[in-house]
């Protein structure tokens, strides 16, 4: 029975899939059959041959083999290992180099011998590769192929650099590389222009020969090209989905990246359902969207013809059903994000008592604030809370070179027209010029350099303070040490940074706390930055008496927004409040036009912003709300206790 039941429930999957709670678990159990695939060869005196992959997906599987090395004497001299690609031209000990990576991580910390090591060359003429691919597939072939093959997926689909096009019975050659994959290395490389627009990778064919393969993926932010892989057609528009031909293969995943799978995001189209309140509310929110009507219009038919009959059959008659997830909507708008003083609060998001409160927005990056909730922020100014403002990053990698020697020629500029000692201000121009025009991929800034960017944007967010109407002192920049150590290491201690923000916690008292919520990437700034937050917070909880009424609200930034149907606080902006959100966006000059690292998204942050807002208002007037200008949402963050 169980297992008839997981089949209707993965009838829409064409290929196995294990879902782990996270990233970790998920890369301890691949580690786990890594390492029992060499011991099972060790005692047969054979020789495992690992297909490896590279990227952030698979560093806590060898994370765990080298550790199962240093404690547990797993050894890797009968490993012999070949890597999925390499960008081309690449040097080896290049920092963005596949062979950096791999020995940082893994090679380094195990003790494989260093022949049994092979790694795409990104050093060859042009005129070399295709000769080399060849060698490469035979010294595969030669010693019985692959046992295993250890891959992640790109946001294009690609397997290895398979990329779009890409056919199912290829080998290993030379390869362009698709935009969105050069955007998405841009960060290890300082920027896009610098990413390599071809790389060496092994085949689709030759992945297939694999005896066993592993497909992992982690996050949100994966979730919507793993459905295309698991659910979609075969198509050379998404390589992976050639993996569905192999009996060899299965991906495994966080929750995150299963998140858009039919099973996880729409059971009801599978199963039947435990329908409880944010199941049914998610559920009629998506009826509606689907079939293109308000929620109050939905009728018993639609239910029926959706995969619903059993809501409407358990929880009816639907017309019920839509009034109490019109309600709960409609509950969620609100013009006074701080509380509505003298109201009755029972059926509004926020509290009515104390009429003014203490407010803290938090921002990882020093434009979040004014970007993802400028419009909420005005409000709360506008209507006398005691609001403060915290940027906690400098956000000093985002500021582009150029504009560094411009603020240094204008101090210098600036020191000669009062007659001032300018020596120091040139010197130091003649360093910074020296060192840009000079300066790697990626290379970390000098001190005074990231100290400069710091200021070009602690200036603007100032400014952008300011216009929504905060006083200088409920202005502070934590500059959270993690974010500069990070350059240079990636074990680094949040202790202080944790201690700061309690510090300005316990100053602050809040009633609020507003803070980013994008937790897509389990390694970026925003949510290092709640994490630190989170944990400063629960610290607190054990001794500090204001924060039991203390809330916790979460925004998001300017290229995704929450679903509807987990929206608790949607704050509604007037065309003027649109406009003066606008203007707070635009005193980040350096980030305006074409900012560092711009995402996938041409659009400027403001014209982001905006375009997200108004898309929650519609979406909200579609399931038959009001029609507002724009929509500023939020969640609340749950503690257990």
């Amino acid at each position: 029975m169980a297992r008839l039941n997981l089949l209707e429930e993965t009838r829409f999957e064409k290929l196995p899939v294990t879902v782990y709670k996270n990233s970790k678990a998920a890369s301890l159990a691949v580690a786990a059959r890594i390492a029992n695939l060499i011991k099972e060869k060790q005692e047969k005196g054979e020789q495992a041959v690992l297909g490896l992959a590279t990227g952030a997906t698979p560093i806590q599987v060898y994370a765990e083999l080298v550790r199962l090395h240093r404690e547990d004497g797993l050894s890797f001299k009968n490993v012999i290992t070949f890597n999925l690609d390499e960008y081309y031209p690449m040097q080896p000990d290049a920092a963005q180099s596949y062979v950096t990576f791999m020995n940082k991580h893994l090679f380094d910390h195990i003790d494989i011998n260093r022949e049994n090591i092979h790694i795409p060359d990104g050093r060859l003429n042009q005129s070399e590769i295709p000769a080399y691919c060849m060698e490469y597939e035979r010294k595969i072939s030669a010693i019985g192929g692959l046992d295993f093959q250890l891959l992640g997926i790109g946001r294009t689909g690609h397997i290895g650099f398979n990329e779009p096009g890409s056919a199912p019975n290829s080998g290993t050659r030379l390869v362009t590389l698709d935009d969105l994959t050069r955007r998405d290395a841009s960060r290890d490389f300082g920027s896009k222009e610098n990413v390599p627009t071809k790389a060496i990778t092994m085949g689709i064919g030759t992945i297939f020969k694999a005896r066993e393969i592993i497909l992992m993926a982690w996050s949100e932010v994966k979730a919507e090209i793993v459905k295309k892989a698991v659910e979609g057609e075969m198509s050379s528009e998404v390589p992976a989905t050639y993996l569905q031909l192999s009996d060899h293969v299965e991906f495994v995943l966080d929750e995150g990246a299963a998140s858009e799978l039919t099973r996880f995001n729409t059971p009801w189209l599978v199963k039947d359902c435990v329908w409880d309140s944010q199941t049914i509310k998610k559920a009629v929110i998506w009826l509606a969207q689907t079939v293109n009507k308000p929620i109050l219009k939905l009728t018993e038919e639609d239910y029926n013809n959706h995969g619903m009959a059993q809501l409407a059959t358990e929880k009816g008659p639907v017309y019920n059903i839509n009034i109490d997830i019109f309600n709960q909507l409609q509950h969620t708008i609100t013009g006074w994000p701080g509380g509505k003083p003298n109201a009755d609060d029972s059926q509004r998001p926020e509290r009515a008592v104390p009429a003014k409160k203490n407010v803290v927005i938090f921002s990882p990056h020093p434009d979040d604030d004014v970007i993802s909730m400028g419009g909420t922020f005005i409000r709360l100014a506008d209507q006398g809370h005691n609001v403060h403002v915290a940027y906690q990053t400098s956000g000093n990698t985002a500021v582009w070179d150029d504009d560094v020697l411009r603020y240094i020629e204008f101090a210098v500029d600036f020191s000669k027209s009062l007659n001032l000692e300018t020596k120091k201000f040139k010197d130091l121009y003649s360093e910074a010029r020296k060192f840009i025009a000079s300066k790697k991929p990626n290379q970390i800034d000098t001190e005074e350099i990231r100290t400069i960017k710091g200021l070009i944007r602690k200036g603007e967010a100032i400014a952008g303070a300011r216009f929504a109407g905060l006083p200088d002192d409920h202005i502070h920049f934590q500059n959270l040490p993690f974010y500069d150590r990070s350059k240079f290491s990636k074990t680094v201690s949040y202790e202080d940074d944790i201690q700061q923000t309690m510090d300005l916690l316990q100053q602050i008292r809040p009633h609020q706390i507003f803070t980013a919520g994008d937790f897509a990437d389990p390694h970026g700034t925003h949510k290092v930055c709640f994490d630190i937050i989170l944990e400063a917070f629960k610290r607190l909880r054990k001794t500090e008496a204001w924060t039991k009424d203390c809330w916790l609200w979460l925004y998001r930034g300017a290229w995704h927004e929450f679903e509807i149907h987990e929206i608790e606080m949607a704050v509604p902006l007037s065309p003027q409040e649109v406009v003066r959100k606008r203007l707070a966006i635009f005193k980040h000059q350096s980030q305006k036009d074409l900012p560092v690292f711009p995402g996938d998204d041409a659009r400027e942050f403001w014209v982001r912003a905006e375009d997200r807002t108004s898309e929650t208002a519609q979406r909200y007037d579609e399931l038959g709300l009001a029609d507002y200008e724009a929509i500023e949402a939020f969640v609340r963050w749950k503690f257990n206790d």
